[in-house]
């Protein structure tokens, strides 16, 4: 079953990549530069096609998103159709147009989970009082202690209690109401595990201090809207982006003062959202894939408005650079400052990575 969440998330992260390049792709078109060729998935390459109006499509390989070449990617490119012949404004909408269509996907996904119900995970998240209905979700198991009641009957984390000793379970206070009622007796619990349900007898505990139930519980709450779904999809979309630039700025912060390998715990890279938080987003039901979709491609807009020069805010930064300092920016110093930001791109990805399947095995 893994393999086949693995290859979801694998095809939702190329979905994004793409649209993110085709963002490029299109700006490009519409400011007068030439696409020589769009990608799907990066070389070798698979298959192409060369349409009539001269641009290659090409299939490839290696499914990691994809790609696009524009005709004179330099800024000394002076040809008629170059990129570099472009005017500082039309180059300025190319290289964001990639970032725009990343967040865009975002707010559109937000506003969809905003109509049918949002999950509450800020605190001051953003909702319009007179249209909102707040969902609270069945009670959940958050977490299991060792050798106790939950365990022992064979409980799992993500498991939804629907009915204990035959009342249902409206909120986590009286779920544990009714266990303290119960305590040192056997119980029947109902619950939901990955959209089945199941009945299992269960032996509580005696010490409240521990827990009568052995497990830790949560409850999520949705928030459904109607007219103001855009307006909340939008807003949300905001919210976010705010709380990843935030994020970036505490793990830089944890990188000057712990250390790469501290800071690198609390960073996934693609092989971790492909091998624990993808496939724990799908057993969570489409909301949750739906959540983490927008998020990822809300970090992917974030990521790329960086200015690290192999993304595309390092070398809108690298334009303003050369521009305000009136220096040309030949071929040679762009390749240059193009090389080193790879580099240090591909480091970090590696370092990354590497955390990632030390985390997973």
């Amino acid at each position: 079953m893994i393999f086949f969440e693995i290859i979801l998330g694998l095809i939702i992260l190329a979905i994004l990549v793409i649209a993110h390049e085709l963002g490029h792709a299109l700006q490009a078109i519409r400011s007068g530069v030439v696409v020589e060729e769009f990608g799907v998935g990066l070389p070798p390459r698979a298959l192409k096609k060369k349409l009539k109006n001269g641009l290659l499509l090409t299939l490839n390989w290696l499914p990691l998103g994809g790609f696009v070449k524009l005709q004179g990617e330099y800024d000394s490119a002076s040809n008629k159709g170059d990129y570099g012949a472009a005017t500082f404004l039309q180059k300025t909408k190319i290289l964001l147009a990639g970032v725009t269509a990343n967040w865009l996907i975002a707010a559109v996904l937000l506003t969809f989970l905003a109509m049918t119900g949002m999950p509450k995970v800020l605190t001051n998240q953003f909702s319009i009082p007179s249209d909102s209905q707040v969902i609270n979700q069945p009670v959940e198991i958050a977490s299991i202690l060792k050798d106790h009641a939950a365990e022992k009957a064979g409980l799992k984390v993500g498991d939804k209690i629907i009915r204990f000793d035959n009342e249902e379970v409206p909120t986590t206070e009286r779920l544990i109401d009714l266990s303290r009622q119960k305590k040192g007796q056997s119980v029947n619990i109902i619950y939901d595990r990955s959209g089945s349900e199941y009945k299992i007898e269960v032996k509580l505990g005696k010490d409240v201090s521990t827990g009568i139930l052995g497990a830790g519980l949560g409850q999520r709450q949705l928030i459904k809207s109607t007219w103001s779904a855009p307006i909340v999809g939008v807003a949300t979309t905001a919210q976010f982006t705010w709380t990843t630039i935030q994020g970036l700025g505490d793990l830089i912060g944890n990188i000057a003062t712990s250390g790469l390998k501290t800071a690198g715990d609390s960073v996934t890279g693609p092989i971790g959202i492909l091998g624990t938080v993808f496939p724990a987003a799908e057993q969570n039901g489409p909301t949750q894939l739906v959540l983490l979709t927008a998020i990822i491609s809300l970090s992917l807009a974030v990521m790329n408005i960086l200015p690290i020069p192999a993304l595309d805010g390092g070398r809108w930064f690298t334009l303003v650079f050369f521009k305000l300092f009136k220096k040309k920016l030949t071929k040679e110093r762009e390749e240059k400052i193009q090389a080193v930001g790879f580099y240090l791109l591909m480091t970090l990805i590696i370092l990354v990575t590497i955390n990632d399947v030390i985390r997973l095995f």
